[in-house]
């Protein structure tokens, strides 16, 4: 009676450990579809990405690591330029005025030509949570089938992020 108890119990525990594995693979392999406003030129797609590696780094102007995100992404740009991986900024803040969150579209795209790198904007935060950003900064990237390959939460400040991003996208590509 024990050990079919037992056996029960193990089949339950296999069973359950697969179901959970196979649901984090699914997460890992999903395909979200998302478009975001770019200051400068046409929106930027799920669908018009397709063929590219896509590193989404989702930030805010506000947050004193902008500066540390935002240069670990231009020498990451530059790093992979020819190489089919496209590199966006991704403002979270507010687009409406009256919002404590507010940042207007000027002083996103200075701060676009300050580091050289094409901001795009996630008012709302609806692209963000699909794509599993739950903090900021944040950097997601999407593999050539349009398929969420890494979320990297938080920045040390110490560290060299775009080697730690070089690290990951390379295992991608």
């Amino acid at each position: 009676m024990l050990t079919r108890t037992l056996r029960v119990i193990l089949v339950t525990a296999c069973l359950l450990s697969l179901t959970v594995a196979s649901f984090a693979n699914s997460a890992v392999l999903q395909s979200p579809e998302f478009s975001l406003r770019a200051l400068d030129g046409p929106p930027v797609s799920s669908e018009s990405l397709r063929g590219e590696v896509v590193v989404l780094a989702f930030g805010a102007s506000w947050l004193p690591l902008t500066r540390n995100q935002m240069e670990s992404l231009k020498k990451l740009a530059d790093q992979y330029a020819g190489r089919g991986v496209a590199v966006y900024w991704v403002s979270t803040e507010s687009d409406s005025p009256k919002s404590k969150n507010f940042a207007d579209d000027n002083q996103l795209r200075d701060l676009g030509r300050r580091y050289k790198i094409t901001v795009l904007r996630d008012p709302d935060g609806a692209t963000s949570k699909r794509l599993g950003v739950d903090q900021l900064p944040s950097t997601v990237m999407i593999n050539k089938q349009g398929q969420v390959a890494a979320v990297v939460g938080g920045l040390d400040p110490n560290a060299d992020v775009a080697k730690q991003l070089a690290e990951r996208l390379d295992k991608i590509l």
